[in-house]
């Protein structure tokens, strides 16, 4: 029977959790059902680091209290579910909240026959730029990497590169949906470290970034937009010193130079270099972008839009964002599902202030599972004209990567997080 969704507000029947590991990565989709047949939405709450976490949030506490709801009262419903744990704000409930909301807003667009970016407005522009990431274990590798992409299209791309017999960060650089690799201890003997785990130097580190940088402007030119992840790994004061160093290099920006913790920095930061400074992926909280937001301490916002509850608190944070000239980059790795990339791809086309994108290609297994994800072409990320997300989820093909799936060693053991990286003395690093 074909339902009129004029006729009557459809009401939430049931809220379920789909959990699937299709590249090995844990990722957490929430599927709300409403009372009229054929009608239901999809959206996106992964937390691979406590992914277990995030199923009990939501069939436990967010399910009791959302059933019999109606599915177009998106904002009250989202106020409700952040109110109900009482302490607020943490990245569990969070994720959890994210993929009620988000599939709230799918089962809008589904009703409007509309995808979500009409929804808030229509198009800003055709479609979103992107970076991708270029890395190696040494320069002239990652060079090459750049090279590489820059010949199918793109025009930003972040390098990293590796540090001799340390942990440096994502210097391998990988650009496919759940790429890269875990740095693998050396042992005392290779590392001059007093313990046998990965090991990391800040200062060391920061030579080494600035020895690329130089490298990739020479071969690479001016034309090509270089990014740099700093993975608020250095200090405080060598965090400051690093942001003046680059200004030179002209980058697009430089990502995380201090800890959520030192964010009181960006304001000295800010006298002293004009390189331009995104932060926020690790952020849960309004009261931690706020102020960088209101004084113009940053340039680009990195949220991580399921962190911080879905698509209704981060469309209200891009117009606050708009207002004080701060340009959104949200978060978008390989541990966000595609239905997460949608949604960012939904506030990209419609804000005037968007600014650049995090690119990855959605593998084989990925587009199995998730049928109707996004489409790149020449460095650019282009929206399906598809109702809602315009993304269904074969379950069938969900089933059959189970969280695990793929995990292998140390990640298996702390079942997708982070490992431990320390200075040469011990001591841990922040990652």
């Amino acid at each position: 029977m074909v339902v009129d969704y004029c006729m009557a507000t459809p009401k939430i029947r049931d809220i379920q959790v789909i959990e699937t590991a299709p590249v090995g990565l844990r990722l957490t989709v929430v599927k709300v059902v409403t009372d009229q047949a054929g009608l239901y939405g999809y959206g996106c709450g992964t937390f691979t680091q406590r992914a277990e976490l995030v199923r009990p949030a939501v069939t436990r506490y967010l399910r009791p209290l959302l059933l019999g709801k109606e599915v177009d009262r998106i904002g009250d419903i989202w106020h409700a579910g952040m109110q109900s744990s009482y302490w607020r704000n943490d990245p569990v409930l969070n994720n959890a909240l994210s993929g009620v909301d988000l599939a709230l807003w799918d089962i809008k667009g589904r009703m409007a026959g509309l995808p979500v970016y009409q929804l808030l407005g229509g198009k800003c522009r055709e479609a979103a730029a992107c970076y991708v990431h270029a890395g190696g274990d040494e320069v002239a590798a990652v060079i090459a990497s750049a090279e590489k992409l820059r010949a199918e299209g793109f025009q930003y791309i972040r390098v990293q590169v590796g540090v001799p017999n340390q942990a440096a960060y994502s210097s391998g650089g990988g650009r496919t949906y759940g790429g890269g690799r875990a740095p693998a201890a050396l042992g005392r003997a290779a590392t001059g470290a007093l313990h046998d785990g990965p090991m990391f130097e800040p200062a060391v580190y920061a030579r080494r970034t600035l020895q690329m940088f130089e490298a990739c402007r020479e071969k690479l030119g001016e034309e090509i937009e270089l990014l740099h992840d700093a993975h608020e790994r250095l200090p405080a004061r060598l965090g400051l010193q690093f942001a003046k160093d680059v200004e030179r290099f002209r980058l697009f920006f430089l990502e995380d130079v201090f800890a959520p913790e030192d964010i009181g920095y960006f304001r000295l930061a800010r006298k002293l270099t004009s390189t331009p400074l995104a932060m926020g992926e690790l952020f849960n909280h309004p009261a931690e972008w706020g102020e960088l937001v209101r004084e113009r301490l940053i340039d680009f916002l990195r949220i991580h839009l399921s962190q911080v509850g879905g698509l209704t608190p981060a469309w209200k944070l891009a117009a606050l964002t708009e207002a004080f000239g701060v340009k959104t980059a949200w978060h978008g790795p390989g541990d966000v599902s595609p239905i997460g990339h949608a949604a960012n791809l939904a506030l990209d086309l419609a804000c005037p202030n968007f600014g650049i994108r995090e690119f990855v290609a959605f593998s084989e297994p990925v587009q199995e599972v998730f049928p109707g994800a996004p489409v790149s072409k020449g460095g650019y990320l282009y929206a399906t004209e598809a109702p809602g997300w315009g993304i269904e989820v074969n379950e069938k093909a969900a089933a059959k990567y189970p969280f695990g799936y793929g995990e292998s060693g140390e990640r298996q053991r702390l079942h997708g997080g982070w490992g431990e990286v320390r200075r040469r003395d011990g001591t841990i690093v922040k990652q």
